[in-house]
């Protein structure tokens, strides 16, 4: 059970992350995570927000280049050690995650994190036979 995170290229000097989340704003894009990775010469935005095809639409109109792919978002207890058994598991499991990134939900009193992985569908396997709970892009709103 993937969700889409749009990733947005941008050039690493000022406004350019602002201008970004103007053309967000001024459209009603409610985002529920971002995480921002750079180099010397350009920036990577990464979001996952409520409707990501609308928003893709959205950002290639106003000239960003951009790219949508499947990550899997977790819900996972807001406590100290949550997250540690959980890389434990995939770990043991040989599962490697590439990067992640996590927010907190406001609703459910817990943690989500954001995990790229080079086999989605044998991580989602890892998890599921664990019990771990994952998001859906419906899920997202009701966090």
């Amino acid at each position: 059970m993937t969700i889409k995170q749009i990733s947005i290229f941008i050039e690493n000097k000022p406004e350019t992350l602002s201008e970004l989340t103007d053309v967000l704003a001024k459209n009603n894009v409610n985002m529920r995570a971002i995480m921002l990775a750079d180099t010397s010469d350009f920036g990577v935005v990464r979001l996952i927000v409520d409707n990501p095809d609308e928003t893709a639409k959205l950002l290639e109109e106003n000239d960003y280049v951009i790219k949508a792919n499947g990550v899997i978002a977790i819900q996972i207890p807001d406590e100290a050690g949550s997250l540690n058994s959980i890389l434990k598991l995939l770990g043991q499991n040989g599962r490697n995650v590439e990067y992640m990134y996590g927010f907190t939900g406001s609703k459910t009193n817990t943690a989500c994190m954001i995990l790229r992985c080079s086999d989605v569908s044998a991580t989602e396997k890892v998890l599921e036979d664990a019990g771990i709970v994952m998001i859906s892009q419906d899920d997202l709103s009701n966090i």
